[in-house]
């Protein structure tokens, strides 16, 4: 019984000598010409497998981009800036490059189209102090918010965050216990899926900073979840976007975590 005890307050990334590097990985990673990490926790079955390409980088920070759309709407919403995901922020008519933002949004296609001015909009209301503790509170990351209310979460040397960070706050949030209300995490959940099929569902965010791709979730399964988090540099810029769901993709077909037609 002591053994086992011990064994549970280790910190997650104490056990990383367990962690399996995938040489099939490396190879998904070569065919598509991206250089990055991918770290898989796979907990099916009441066990836990921790898989990935490049560990060293697994553990190294970078700046979360819209990934962070997953917490801070936690903040927005405790904070009562946003009451619910039916509330509508009108655009503030400034033409952006991505025309799907020029457009009024809530926090449902605020975080599918990752329209970066209206959580521009929300980090302005909050504020740093209150950013500040909320980041503090949850752990996330370095917690930095620079000086640049705005963009902390976009430009580097502020607000960082390592892939296996991710996944430590993902596995916290898929079991609710973030301190926050658990219907608010529930519903950030929800805004989070983007695909589904007869036995799975797929939970996850998007993020890139204009060097660095991020997508970050989750596989739901009846047998238990499997976590992501992927990092990627992105010289070719937007052409290389597509690359971060389908690197993820194949790598977790070659787990079984997703069907061959997903």
């Amino acid at each position: 019984m002591a053994g086992v005890l011990v064994l549970a307050l280790v910190p997650f990334g104490a056990v990383a000598d367990a962690w399996q590097e995938r040489a099939d990985w490396s190879e998904i990673f070569r065919a598509n010409e991206a250089s990055g990490t991918l770290l898989v926790v796979d907990k099916r079955d009441g066990t836990t497998t921790t898989l990935v390409h490049d560990g060293e980088r697994a553990r190294q920070r970078f700046v979360p981009a819209s990934t962070f759309k997953i917490p801070h709407t936690l903040f927005v919403l405790d904070a009562d800036v946003v009451e619910d995901e039916f509330q509508v922020f009108p655009w503030d008519g400034v033409e952006r490059d991505f025309p799907q933002w020029n457009a009024d949004h809530d926090l449902r296609s605020g975080m599918r189209l990752s329209v970066v001015w209206l959580y521009q909009l929300f980090a302005r209301e909050l504020g740093e102090e209150r950013e500040k503790s909320y980041l503090e509170a949850i752990d996330y990351g370095n917690a930095d918010i620079g000086d640049d209310v705005e963009n902390f979460w976009l430009e580097e040397d502020m607000l960082e965050i390592t892939a296996e960070e991710q996944i430590e706050f993902l596995e916290r949030l898929y079991r609710n216990e973030l301190p926050f209300d658990e219907a608010d995490q529930r519903l950030v959940k929800d805004l989070m899926i983007t695909a589904a099929g007869s036995d799975w569902i797929l939970r996850g965010k998007t993020g890139w900073s204009g060097k660095l791709g991020w997508w970050v979730g989750w596989v739901e399964r009846p047998s238990g979840p499997v976590f992501f988090a992927l990092n990627m540099e992105t010289p070719n810029r937007m052409a290389d976007l597509p690359k971060r769901q389908g690197i993820v993709n194949e790598a977790l077909r070659t787990i079984e975590a997703l069907p061959p037609e997903a």
